[in-house]
């Protein structure tokens, strides 16, 4: 199993990084973990083969996670895409997704893919299968628009993935992360205390409770990229590979 950072960045771009998207690939695996707005040209720099994706999760509504799939899907109609996709992420995406497609491009939520498109709304806590992957879904804290808020446990061949989205510290993160095998853990500040992000050092204190096998920060503000030489953890770039 591999995961590549197609864009690690913040919601502006700190260090020049693209907004938050992974690709996980495996022998039976393929899905995105959010599509933030300049995700489509990431991946087309990586060579990504979009094609090949089964199931793309979100995991809220700001743009930075979400705003990348209207470009994503019309992409995929105007390259001919047949392969099924799933797109699933929390409650209420089955509204939002059409807004968010019709803002960036009028009438294009009303096309009729060529592709079968199953949109998918997640609840917290329950544990849900796409193929070879298992999903469970717990709530974070992030602010009050943009909602709701969710952090990952992703299990596929074998291995487990978490992913704690954008989020003040919750303990919920916790069982989300638990002896993960790779546990991508947002990091904006280093210790300062921002409300609704993470610092490192408020993460630190938890990771003994969390037991991870490894830990890939991401989603750093300037404050953080001035620090990646010294840091003990691995901090994500773009481009970057984790096989796990």
């Amino acid at each position: 199993m591999q995961l590549r950072f197609v864009g690690c960045g913040d919601a502006f771009g700190s260090g020049g990084r693209f907004n938050t998207c992974f690709h996980v690939s495996g022998a039976r695996t393929n899905l995105l973990i959010d599509c933030g707005a300049s995700s489509l040209p990431a991946m087309k720099r990586l060579e990504v083969d979009r094609d090949a994706i089964d199931v793309i999760l979100i995991t809220h509504f700001h743009g930075d996670h979400f705003a990348g799939l209207p470009f994503f899907l019309l992409d995929a109609q105007f390259s001919r895409r047949t392969r099924p996709l799933v797109i699933a992420g929390p409650q209420g995406i089955e509204t939002k997704l059409p807004a968010v497609m019709e803002v960036m491009f009028e009438h294009s939520s009303k096309t009729r893919q060529r592709f079968d498109l199953s949109v998918v709304t997640l609840a917290p806590r329950e544990r849900r299968s796409f193929g070879e992957v298992a999903v469970t879904p717990y709530p974070v804290v992030h602010g009050e628009s943009g909602g709701p808020f969710l952090a990952y446990r992703v299990e596929a061949e074998g291995r487990i993935i978490s992913y704690s989205a954008d989020t003040e510290w919750t303990d919920a993160l916790i069982p989300a992360a638990q002896d993960a095998d790779l546990f991508i853990a947002e990091a904006y500040m280093y210790d300062k205390m921002v409300k609704n992000h993470l610092s490192l050092k408020t993460l630190e204190a938890h990771l003994p409770a969390i037991n991870a096998k490894r830990v890939v920060l991401t989603h750093m503000s300037d404050d953080m990229l001035g620090r990646v030489d010294d840091l003990r953890y691995t901090a994500a770039s773009d481009g970057m590979v984790v096989v796990f």
